[in-house]
């Protein structure tokens, strides 16, 4: 019920930048977390960051100083500013959320991901 479109990926030189968006379509009650997440060949999916509903924010400790996460609730966005990249963040970052569905009922939790974008960064 929740489709996340992502854009923002690419190449980029160590040192460089890069900003990631996603942006939840589809019918919902309420987003609560949003996040994101990154894959590289060979290794499990890994949390890069999230952050609630209020602006509580979570980072891996590879990224912290380095990435920000931030959220535009009213129009159900999530941003990822990267900086100062390093090869080893080459890989697929896939956007996260986790939402609430209902019936007038009941409510649902649910979890939505993107279908990923790729982050390449060269030495």
């Amino acid at each position: 019920q929740v489709q996340l479109v992502e854009s923002g990926g690419g190449l980029v030189q160590a040192g460089g930048s890069l900003r990631l968006s996603c942006s939840a379509l589809g019918i919902f009650f309420r987003i609560n977390r949003m996040g994101w997440y990154r894959q590289s060949p060979g290794n499990q999916r890994e949390l890069v960051a999230t952050i609630s509903n209020g602006g509580n924010t979570n980072y891996a400790d590879s990224v912290k100083g380095r990435f920000t996460i931030s959220r535009d609730n009213a129009n159900n966005r999530v941003d990822l500013q990267m900086s100062n990249l390093r090869p080893e963040d080459t890989a697929d970052y896939y956007c996260n959320a986790n939402y609430l569905v209902t019936n007038n009922t009941l409510t649902y939790n649910r979890v939505a991901w993107g279908q990923g974008t790729q982050v390449a960064v060269s030495s």
